[in-house]
């Protein structure tokens, strides 16, 4: 579509899809690619800015709109033939190629756009971005945070009443709150229904960030700690091997005791959503709330019936629980790992000026708070200042997202590692799960597989 339907999109309040033309940029036109919005919120927010940006400089911006899963490729391939946009942004850039571009030296050094507002982010997001450059041999910011997100538990309360609980039978120890789940809900409710749900939603597909997400944070239950500050492997610490053992154990057990559905070993990111929205299971983990967030756009969306948005308010409000993980093993509560989405600009960027220049406008907070509120709460933000929004006050799932956060986070081992990058991509943590549920190794043996991997990687 050509650049005219941006206003034409915005002014309808719907939201668009951009491809990129093969008409070279100006000097005062910015490519802009973007990851297509998961609320039409979002993607109405980001043209707000884009729109007042124009009016302000006089640069005509050509927006891309693309899928979450064709960001990279495309990307990638942008990049490759020498072509890549002026500034570009993805939800799995941080987890998967942003720190390797950093240490190939593909990408601009934002410090003079970052540094200035340094005193605005909370903690370990812009950190998150300060990435080593192996041509350099140093530091320095190499990605811009926008959003982060984190890992929570959701539960339906009407399935949990329907099995013979209430929500304050569920147990806060790490034991017995699997436990729980797998055995005392799940019969409860199919013996009461005469349905065949299941207890827990366990994301375990090779395909799925929700997968790694989920088992580093079993990981993290376990004070697994991968790496030093310095991005070293500790992974031949006979302690780091017990935790990676003891989180493996507990994360497959539930799905050979039968309390996780079959098909967990092939989902995707979509899928524990849906299976949870279909009611087959009763509880799952995820790194954002969109599952509750699904609900209140429901609620919200004219193009829906009366009744239809009554179902969903009820939902959201009334049947949805959103919370955090229970406390670890050793009984000490959870940290939990912020995963910060990042923005890049490239070297090879035709305007890399004027792309930092938008960059800088984006962050205002009057541009950036409403692109993350449009998230609908499934994006917690990255300054102090957006986190006290009374946004996040609204509702009892908005308020556990921002007292997790609150609660202070850690990193990944990305940011002090790159080729953790590549682990992730890999997802050498899910093809450990699949080795124990599918094809019958021991937890140690697919454990002392994932450690040499780590080693043969990252080491």
């Amino acid at each position: 579509m050509r650049r005219d339907l941006l206003k034409r999109g915005l002014l309808l309040g719907a939201a668009a899809m951009f491809v990129a033309t093969s008409v070279p940029a100006s000097a005062e036109t910015l490519t802009v690619w973007w990851v297509k919005g998961f609320y039409r919120a979002e993607d109405e927010a980001l043209f707000r800015a884009i729109e007042a940006f124009e009016k302000k400089t006089g640069v005509d911006i050509e927006l891309s709109q693309y899928a979450i899963q064709d960001m990279i490729p495309k990307t990638v391939a942008a990049l490759d033939s020498g072509t890549p946009p002026d500034i570009a942004y993805a939800d799995s850039y941080d987890f998967q190629v942003g720190a390797k571009w950093a240490f190939e030296n593909r990408l601009e050094d934002l410090t003079s756009v970052l540094e200035p507002m340094k005193d605005q982010f909370d903690e370990n997001t812009l950190s998150t971005t300060y990435l080593y450059n192996d041509t350099t041999k140093q530091r320095a910011y190499y990605s811009f945070p926008l959003k982060r997100q984190t890992m929570h538990i959701e539960y339906w309360i009407d399935m949990l009443q329907e099995a013979g609980f209430q929500e304050s039978d569920v147990p806060e120890d790490w034991e017995g709150f699997w436990s729980f789940w797998c055995n005392d809900a799940q019969k409860g409710y199919r013996g009461a229904t005469g349905q065949r749900a299941y207890g827990i939603g366990q994301p375990m597909g090779v395909d799925s960030t929700d997968s790694f997400f989920s088992f580093l944070t079993f990981m993290d239950a376990y004070n697994v700690k991968l790496v030093d500050d310095e991005g070293n492997l500790l992974v031949d610490d006979p302690s780091v091997k017990e935790g990676l053992i003891g989180a493996l154990t507990d994360y497959t057990t539930p799905y050979t005791e039968g309390c996780v559905p079959p098909s967990a070993t092939s989902w995707k990111d979509p899928d524990n959503n849906v299976a949870y929205h279909n009611k087959t299971t009763m509880m799952t983990h995820n790194a954002t709330i969109s599952l509750a967030g699904k609900w209140y756009d429901d609620m919200t969306n004219p193009a829906l019936t009366d009744a239809e948005r009554e179902t969903a308010k009820k939902n959201y409000y009334e049947l949805i629980r959103t919370r955090g993980f229970p406390t670890k093993p050793d009984g000490s509560p959870m940290v939990y790992r912020s995963a910060v989405k990042t923005g890049v600009i490239f070297q090879q960027a035709r305007n890399k000026e004027r792309a930092k220049e938008f960059l800088a406008f984006l962050m205002q907070p009057e541009n950036l708070q409403p692109y993350v509120e449009g998230s609908l709460g499934r994006w917690f933000p990255v300054t102090k200042s957006g986190m006290e929004s009374p946004f996040w006050q609204e509702d009892s799932h908005r308020k556990s997202v921002y007292d997790q956060f609150k609660a202070g986070t850690v990193t990944f081992e990305f940011t002090k590692n790159w080729k953790f990058t590549i682990l992730n991509n890999e997802n050498v943590w899910a093809k450990a799960m699949n080795r124990v549920v599918n094809e019958n190794v021991s937890v140690e043996d697919a454990v002392d597989e994932m450690i040499a991997r780590i080693k043969e990687v990252a080491g």
